[in-house]
């Protein structure tokens, strides 16, 4: 069922039309059916059934898989609601190799960080950017980074990186810095993080391995507070296929 998308949107009588979204998760329901967990631009996280889509002669269940750029339509007054129609919008994101296991880590990200049914536009587009990279797959630690980041400002998350607030004075480049929960970043003499590190990360720019090493530590950090000691299955995954490389 490949189509143009459509900017358009209706939301009315519990019945949505042609919303952008791409599936996070899914998982069998009874004999023929799934239960799917779609990240969509305009109403955030929900949950749907999609009938029938596991009988032999469904043509749906082929488009209801991880990657693919969706227009969905559905209704229900649950928190549960029906899939009444899928399109293809675009090409799907061919990701194989470690670049899959990548998707599924910002899949895991935004499942647990976005609450259901809270829209969050800039979030559904930084994951679409996100998976674009993914698929060329080049500078993957880079791309992860940016959409670690984007997500925690966008979800309230977000860390001064330019201030030290504790100190009250400008981030320096040539100073160190570690990170609490409680109060961010502040300038420490034997902190794991540059000032050069820290203004690189407020400005997206990841050009060099150590950069790269420090934010990644950094997010996994601020990422990990934010847990309350809930590992992420993905990350874990993806540690075990790099030692093997």
């Amino acid at each position: 069922m490949n189509a143009p998308y459509s900017a358009w949107a209706s939301m009315s009588d519990n019945v949505f039309y042609s919303q952008p979204a791409f599936i996070l998760h899914q998982q069998p329901y009874r004999e023929s059916s799934l239960i799917i967990d779609v990240l969509t631009r305009d109403i955030g996280r929900i949950s749907l059934i999609a009938k029938g889509v596991r009988k032999t002669k469904s043509k749906t269940a082929g488009l209801l898989r991880p990657f693919v750029f969706l227009s969905l339509s559905f209704a229900g007054k649950s928190e549960l609601k029906t899939l009444t129609h899928v399109e293809n919008c675009d090409l799907p994101h061919e990701l194989t190799g470690l670049p899959l296991y990548c998707g599924f880590y910002i899949n895991e990200l935004v499942s647990i960080f976005l609450h259901k049914d809270d829209p969050n536009p800039e979030v559904f587009l930084e994951y679409q950017q996100c998976l674009s990279n993914l698929a060329q797959d080049s500078q993957l630690e880079a791309a992860l980074r940016v959409f670690e980041l984007n997500l925690m400002d966008n979800i309230g998350y977000g860390m001064s990186l330019n201030f030290d607030s504790h100190h009250e004075k400008p981030v320096a480049l040539h100073k160190r810095y570690s990170f609490n929960k409680d109060v961010g970043l502040y300038e420490d003499n034997s902190g794991p993080f540059s000032g050069t590190t820290l203004l690189a990360m407020e400005q997206r720019k990841f050009d060099n391995a150590k950069i790269l090493s420090e934010t990644k530590l950094l997010m996994r950090m601020v990422i990990d507070s934010h847990l309350n000691g809930k590992p992420l299955k993905s990350r874990a995954f993806i540690n075990s296929i790099v030692k093997r490389i």
